[in-house]
């Protein structure tokens, strides 16, 4: 370090002072993002579909079925849903959503904070009409985004414990939880937003994935690394502790240009733990592709002056080659 700060002609304190000077301006330049964001006018209004429903008469079905028609398929008779209103399941479905949410205030604010960021990122962005509902736990479509509409089933957010979750595999049901709701929502988006590669490699794949993390960055800056990726934050520590080690094993194997769709399986795909055949194993979070896919994805934009949307049209071997990633140990 010495000998580069005497062939530049620089001296320590020199050096500090820069370091301080160039962090200040990049705190600056975040808090004028941040300041703009702020001033973002969101129209949003939060439809309580759950509610209504848990409050109504079968004199209200009419009424209901003209203000939701998307909620009331053509093929189902009105006396289906009046048998509904009273169904035991779907009132405990109900009673069990107010606890956990109650008037949704905290969440309609989380909801106008992301949909500020989206709309600054993602000037064309339409607000959709949110409409929360209870799906009977269909966990699989939890958040639907169309370009008008944003379902949130609030039923598969009441905490991983919950008596309803106890039939649904551990690693899943642990992000049925509210902490992830807003991320669930960006995931959405994002899948509206990136285009899934045609190159089938595993790099490929894993910036994909990576791509879609880093939106999380730019939407949720308000939430931790391990909400956006889903993992608690014991397996968020597993995965950073453990980087090094995890990249060493894709590229002594050879995994990164391969096309083996078995390795979305091991380390892509929703999983108890990711499968490098190892005793390690059972220690492992799932997913573990797509955190090391999230690094070279972040190396990339910190060395590249790029746009978010710019970012997302980017080929993965661009990226990767551009990123210069080097895991942390």
């Amino acid at each position: 370090m010495k000998r580069l700060l005497k062939y530049f002609g620089l001296s320590a304190f020199t050096c500090s002072f820069f370091f301080i000077i160039l962090t200040f301006f990049s705190c600056g330049e975040t808090n004028k993002t941040a300041e703009e964001i702020s001033k973002i006018a969101i129209d949003l209004k939060v439809n309580r579909f759950d509610r209504e429903f848990a409050n109504a008469v079968p004199e209200d079905i009419p009424r209901l079925k003209l203000q939701y028609p998307y909620l009331f398929p053509e093929q189902f008779p009105d006396s289906l849903w009046i048998a509904k209103l009273s169904d035991t399941i779907q009132t405990e479905l109900s009673d069990e959503v107010h606890k956990a949410f109650g008037d949704f205030e905290q969440e309609t604010e989380d909801l106008e904070s992301l949909f500020q960021h989206i709309k600054y990122y993602f000037p064309k962005f339409k607000i959709p009409n949110v409409v929360t509902v209870t799906s009977d736990v269909g966990y699989n479509n939890r958040v639907i985004l169309t370009d008008t509409l944003l379902l949130l089933g609030l039923d598969n957010y009441l905490g991983k414990d919950h008596h309803f979750y106890k039939s649904i595999q551990k690693y899943i049901a642990a992000g049925l939880d509210k902490q992830y709701l807003t991320s669930d929502i960006a995931s959405a988006l994002s899948k509206k937003v990136v285009q899934y590669p045609r190159n089938r490699s595993f790099l490929s794949r894993m910036v994909y994935y990576g791509k879609e993390l880093y939106i999380k960055d730019k939407l949720l800056p308000n939430i931790s690394d391990a909400q956006k990726i889903g993992y608690t934050t014991d397996e968020m520590e597993w995965a950073k502790a453990n980087e090094e080690q995890i990249w060493r094993y894709f590229v002594e194997r050879e995994l990164l240009y391969s096309t083996d769709a078995k390795l979305d399986r091991q380390f892509l795909d929703p999983a108890p733990f990711s499968k490098f055949q190892l005793e390690l194993d059972s220690e492992s979070p799932g997913r573990l592709g797509r955190y090391i896919g999230w690094q070279i994805v972040r190396a990339f934009m910190d060395k590249n002056t790029k746009r978010l949307e710019q970012l997302l049209k980017l080929d993965p071997d661009e990226i990767f080659k551009k990123s210069n990633y080097k895991p942390r140990k």
